[in-house]
């Protein structure tokens, strides 16, 4: 099942041609999303999604999103689901069509999370790390790399994970030249080590996590600890638990990692389960 919303306050049917062959986002990828994960009708941290589209878009020098408009799509779209009790809401805002008058397109569409994703968190996945090309500053010193925007040019991280396909691993952990860590193509990556959460800085030219931060949040109140701080790749093998966290794919854990079987993580993912939904 799938619902999909127009910014003019309309429903429009999925099936159907709606987007321009001229649309920027088509054309060029051109645009940012959102995706926001929906339990019982309630989406989860939906003003830090909209904060986040807002800024991808400020860094693609676009029009900042009509934020009342994206907030009437989401009503329309959960208004008219009657799928599962889980869905993927997707906020998607392009530049519009190519030598137009400059007005965005922009459309909420709710579907259903894959099966794959579902069976990930219960079962946890094989991930393999593979080089970025990003160092430390980059994002500061070249911004029209958009390092840190959630943007519609996907391919560079779909290869990824056809890569990962090839070597027999269904997730990638990015790794800058020098051996850190960055993040996943569609997640952020959080590592464990006692009752201490880490995470990548932002600084490293990755996208802040929503799911990662409500984990963090939880976590701190029940007494862990949680740092944002460079993470080495060789700390991967022998911490506690590695763990990619997403809206839509939740927390899942690693259990092998290039190859390598990690620790058994599948006790602490009930734990940092727990925490995450304690915030709902």
């Amino acid at each position: 099942m799938r619902v999909l919303a127009l910014l003019d306050g309309t429903l429009a049917d999925p099936e159907s041609s709606l987007i321009r062959i001229d649309d920027l986002g088509l054309l060029r990828g051109d645009g940012v999303f959102e995706t926001i994960l929906v339990v019982d009708g309630k989406p989860r941290e939906l003003t830090p999604h909209l904060d986040r589209l807002d800024r991808s878009a400020a860094m693609l020098d676009m029009p900042t999103p009509p934020r009342a408009a994206f907030e009437r799509a989401v009503e329309l779209v959960l208004g008219n689901w009657t799928g599962s009790s889980e869905l993927a809401l997707k906020l998607v805002y392009t530049r519009g069509v190519e030598g137009g008058d400059g007005t965005p397109t922009g459309f909420a569409l709710g579907a259903a999370i894959a099966p794959k994703v579902l069976q990930q968190r219960a079962d946890g996945l094989a991930a393999v790390t593979l080089d970025r090309g990003i160092e430390p500053g980059l994002a500061e010193r070249a911004p029209w790399l958009l390092l840190g925007a959630k943007s519609l040019s996907y391919a560079v991280n779909m290869a990824a994970l056809r890569e990962a396909e090839r070597r027999g691993a269904s997730e990638v952990v990015f790794t800058t030249s020098g051996g850190s860590v960055l993040e996943g193509p569609t997640s952020t990556a959080i590592l464990v080590r006692g009752r201490t959460l880490v995470t990548p800085p932002a600084a490293l030219g990755i996208l802040p996590g929503t799911t990662q931060a409500a984990l963090f949040r939880a976590a701190e109140r029940q007494g862990w600890t949680v740092r944002v701080e460079p993470i080495a790749v060789d700390d991967l093998y022998s911490a506690d638990g590695l763990f990619l966290v997403s809206s839509v794919r939740k927390i899942t854990r690693v259990h092998t990692l290039d190859g390598k079987q990690l620790p058994d993580s599948s006790a602490l993912l009930s734990e940092l389960q727990g925490l995450y939904e304690s915030e709902y």
